[in-house]
C-alpha cells in the first residue's frame, strides 16, 4: 500500500513506523522543526522505559501525486489546513482523529466519496524529538482501532484497510456507526481533558473529588445531548450508574499508569485549541438537534 501518514505527532509517528516496518510504502508529512528533527534521526521511539530506537521513515513537507490511502492523524483544530493541503490530492481519506462534526464537512471538501472516519489507538507523550509510547503493553493488545464508512456497512475498500492494518500488527474493526462513536467520545473526552488541566494533571485531579463530580455531571450532559444513542453502547453507563460509583471509577482512573503517560497530561496550546474546537462542534450539534 502507498500511504501518506499527514501529521507527524505521537499518534502518526507510532502510526507511520507501524506500516513502513509492515512493508508499506510510507510517508510520513510533517514541517517546520518536526520535520527537520525527522530528516536528520528518522522517527525516533521509545516503549516505556526501554532505550530509543530510530526508525527511518521517509518524510514529505507536501502531499504530492496519488495515494492508495491519506490517514490523517492531527487535532481538530488543525483539519481545515489539512483539507485544503488535500483538495487536489488523489487518494481516499481516512481521519483517524478527535472529531465530533461528522464526515459532512470533511466530504464537502475532498468528495464524500474519498471519505473515511477513524480513531487511533497509540498514546504517548512527546519528550523532545523522541516519541514516548507505551508499547504492546496488554492494554495496547485490547484495544481496537475503529474506522468506518460515513453511511456505515463494510466496503472493499474498508476491506482492504483492514488487511494492511493487520499487517502491521494493528487489531482493527470496521464500527458501523463511526460518526456517533466520535461524537460520543467527544462528549467524554472533553470535560476529562478540561477538568484534568484545571487541575493540573490527571492524578491531581482524581484528588478532587468534588471537581471529578463536577466533570462526571458535564459528561452526563454531554451525552444526553447526542443526537443519537452512546456508541459503544459500554458509555451509557455514565447515564445509568450511580454517581458515586462512578466517581470512585474515575479517580481510579485518573491514578492509573494509562492517564498519567497518555496525551491526557499535555499542558500544550494544540492540546487546550482541540479540546476548545471539540466543545464547539458538540455544542453546534446539540443545537442542530
Amino acid at each position: 500500500m502507498k500511504l501518506l501518514v499527514y501529521g507527524a505527532g505521537v499518534a502518526g509517528s507510532v502510526f507511520a513506523v507501524q506500516m513502513h516496518e509492515a512493508g508499506h510504502d510510507v510517508s510520513l508529512l510533517a514541517r517546520g522543526e518536526r520535520l527537520a528533527a525527522l530528516r536528520r534521526h528518522g522517527v525516533q521511539l521509545a516503549e516505556r522505559d526501554n532505550p530509543v530506537r530510530r526508525v527511518p521513515v521517509p518524510v514529505v513537507e507536501e502531499p504530492a501525486g496519488e495515494y492508495d490511502l491519506i490517514a490523517v492523524l492531527v487535532r481538530a483544530h488543525q483539519v481545515e489546513a489539512v483539507l485544503e493541503a488535500l483538495a487536489d490530492v488523489r487518494g481516499d481519506v481516512l481521519f483517524l482523529l478527535n472529531w465530533a462534526a461528522g464526515a459532512e464537512p470533511l466530504g464537502a471538501v475532498l468528495g464524500h466519496d474519498r471519505v473515511l472516519l477513524g480513531f487511533p489507538v497509540a498514546g504517548g507523550t512527546v519528550d523532545g524529538d523522541v516519541i514516548r509510547h507505551r508499547g504492546a503493553t496488554l492494554l495496547s493488545r485490547l484495544v481496537t482501532m475503529s474506522i468506518g464508512e460515513p453511511g456505515g456497512g463494510t466496503t472493499p475498500r474498508t476491506d482492504r484497510i483492514l488487511r494492511a492494518l493487520r499487517t502491521a500488527g494493528i487489531k482493527a474493526k470496521v464500527e458501523p456507526r463511526m460518526a456517533a462513536w466520535l461524537t460520543t467520545h467527544a462528549a467524554f473526552e472533553v470535560p476529562l481533558g478540561q477538568a484534568v488541566a484545571a487541575a493540573g494533571g490527571p492524578v491531581a485531579l482524581a484528588g478532587d473529588p468534588a471537581a471529578v463530580r463536577d466533570m462526571l455531571r458535564l459528561m452526563r450532559r454531554n451525552l444526553a445531548a447526542l443526537p443519537a444513542p452512546p456508541v459503544p453502547r459500554a458509555f451509557r453507563a455514565l447515564q445509568t450508574l450511580p454517581e458515586w460509583l462512578l466517581i470512585v471509577v474515575l479517580r481510579r482512573f485518573l491514578r492509573s499508569a494509562t492517564a498519567v503517560h497518555s496525551g491526557l497530561s499535555s499542558t500544550s496550546p494544540a492540546a487546550a485549541a482541540e479540546l476548545e474546537r471539540l466543545a464547539e462542534q458538540l455544542r453546534a450539534g446539540a443545537k442542530a438537534r
